[in-house]
């Protein structure tokens, strides 16, 4: 009694081995790759006018097509065609044995490595001992090495010679998804290519022409949404389509089943989130937050939606005819374009600002809900604000500074939200009842302001006065001055100045003077210092010369006026 081969156990008797999307549907010729019209195009002239490279080098986000693309030139190069008489072709027949062998990655000639578990100079070396003897059946000798950055610098090194000056039966093909890391000296000496990511429109395409020649019945809505999370891999892209016909076991693949599978919240309910931000309404977009975190939206994927509405309405904001885009859905084309229009482009840089920061919180965060929550409830309150010219013109022309909104007003729980001016820069927020901090026209009593410094040695004086001591010495030993006129201050800092610096002299003197002040920080040289005048005012005396002649290598510690203690 024979028994069977193992080979034939692992199998159900009678049933064929499962081929995963990707690799069923992996392109076989250079026509079929999509999103690469100029590599296809280019490496197409190449081979039919016979300047073919020694060296390629193929670079891109993973699942664009760089080893797909490496096989197909190893095909192209050895191919025969169908009579055995062909020579190089940019169209390989398929049939013959070299690239039946070569799709079958069973080719003696075609050695490919993967440099990520390779990485060492033995194997290397293992590698080009074989270069120096001609290919055994096929017309090239090939060398594929995946992930060559993973390569040390030693291993570099021992390739650079045989890569220079190969034999004519060796071609090398390399592939990276990091061609930073690969040396200048390496990319010298092959041809580079770069693939670019799949646009979504061509993945959603290719997807759904799969699915139908898989039997599968998509929506159009989750071709979209699969399309959308390949972010340019047609590999993950297949590895996505691939769970979600699983999952339907059969049945028709819904948008709601797809965006439920990939974590993600409905589009509308992110507008929804949006816009209860926004309008400041805390309660309600906590409440919408709760509601997807409970349908299973990942909180990190929200903010990551709510970051891609913003940039979406910031573009429109200055390329309107994006929103003509028939590929937009109508949530887009309808409620945010409307959106879009009601908010400045202040507001969207800041709402952008403070999702990106919490982006990064709630990654870190071990409660990303928490932090999402905690990321909602800042933008929520930092939509009362006024956006900060605003802010300036209502101080100056001493009116209240009225907020952005996409809704009518709705205030935080707690009270109001107002920007108090620090210095030139709207820098500092106060959450606190709004009757506290805008002054009354009933006022009992006006304020008692300080007299306008004329010189920048007033200011310093005006310091003294009003008791910041540290702050004067500051100002008299740490910085040169460059401009000053009546309400600018411009003086180059040295490196033991604080860097809030300028901000606290513009807001003191505001809040002295009664006037706006702008302190600023520039590279110009400037002035001495005031200390330093101050010393070179005294060298000048002579008494002090006198001294200083009598006692050769003194110097002057300092200079105090007679009125000071």
């Amino acid at each position: 009694m024979t028994e069977r081969p193992s080979a034939d156990r692992s199998e159900p008797e009678g049933a064929e081995a499962y081929r995963v999307l990707a690799r069923k549907y992996r392109p076989t010729t250079f026509g079929q790759l999509i999103g690469q019209d100029a590599l296809v195009r280019t490496l197409t002239n190449a081979i039919t006018s016979g300047r073919l490279a020694h060296g390629y080098m193929l670079t891109g986000v993973r699942g664009v097509g760089k080893t797909t693309t490496a096989r197909l030139i190893a095909r192209a190069l050895n191919c025969i065609g169908a009579d055995g008489k062909g020579g190089p072709t940019p169209e390989p027949c398929g049939v013959c044995v070299h690239c039946k062998a070569i799709a079958e990655d069973r080719h003696v000639d075609v050695l490919e490595m993967d440099a990520a578990s390779r990485t060492g100079i033995d194997d290397i070396r293992e590698l080009l001992d074989g270069v120096r003897y001609r290919p055994t059946s096929a017309r090239y000798k090939i060398y594929i090495i995946d992930e060559v950055h993973m390569l040390s610098e030693k291993a570099f090194n021992a390739l650079l010679k045989t890569l220079e000056e190969p034999p004519e039966h060796v071609k090398f093909i390399f592939a990276t998804t990091e061609i930073r890391k690969v040396p200048v000296t390496v990319l010298s000496r092959c041809q580079r290519f770069d693939l670019r990511r799949i646009e979504s429109g061509d993945l959603q395409k290719l997807f759904a022409g799969i699915s139908k020649r898989e039997g599968a019945v998509v929506d159009d809505g989750a071709l979209a949404l699969v399309a959308r999370a390949a972010d340019g891999s047609a590999r993950d892209g297949l590895s996505i389509l691939d769970q979600a016909i699983s999952q339907a076991a059969g049945k028709q693949v819904s948008e709601s089943a797809v965006r439920d599978m990939l974590g993600l919240a409905d589009r509308a309910l992110v507008f929804d989130l949006f816009e209860s931000v926004m309008s400041g309404g805390v309660k309600k977009a906590l409440d919408l937050l709760a509601d997807q975190y409970a349908a299973g939206a990942s909180p990190v994927v929200i903010l990551q939606d709510l970051l891609e509405l913003v940039h979406w309405m910031t573009r429109i904001k200055v390329a309107p005819e994006g929103a003509e885009d028939p590929a937009l859905a109508e949530t887009e084309r309808t409620r945010g374009v409307a959106m879009a229009g009601k908010l400045s482009m202040p507001v969207l840089t800041r709402a952008w600002q403070m999702l990106l920061k919490g982006l990064s919180e709630a990654r870190a965060a071990p409660m990303p809900l928490q932090a999402v929550e905690m990321v909602i409830v800042r933008m929520a309150y930092a939509a009362e604000l006024p956006t900060p010219a605003d802010a300036i013109k209502a101080l100056e022309n001493g009116a209240p500074a009225t907020r952005p909104s996409i809704s009518a007003p709705s205030s935080p729980p707690g009270g109001g939200a107002r920007a108090v001016a620090r210095g030139s820069v709207m820098s500092s927020v106060d959450y606190a009842p709004q009757t506290n901090v805008q002054p009354t026209a009933h006022a009992q009593t006006a304020p008692e302001f300080m007299p306008m410094p004329q010189t920048f040695g007033a200011v310093v004086d005006l310091f003294l006065e009003k008791r910041e001591a540290g702050m004067a010495t500051l100002l008299k030993h740490n910085v040169r001055l460059v401009r000053f006129e009546n309400g600018l201050i411009e003086f180059n800092p040295d490196k033991n100045a604080p860097k809030d610096l300028a901000g606290q002299v513009g807001k003191l003197l505001t809040q002295w003077t009664g006037q706006r002040w702008v302190a600023s920080v520039v590279n110009t040289a400037g002035q001495m210092t005031l200390h330093e005048q101050e010393l070179e005012h005294a060298k000048a005396d002579p008494l002090v010369k006198s001294i200083l002649e009598a006692f050769p290598g003194a110097t002057i510690a300092g200079v105090r006026r007679a009125d000071e203690p």
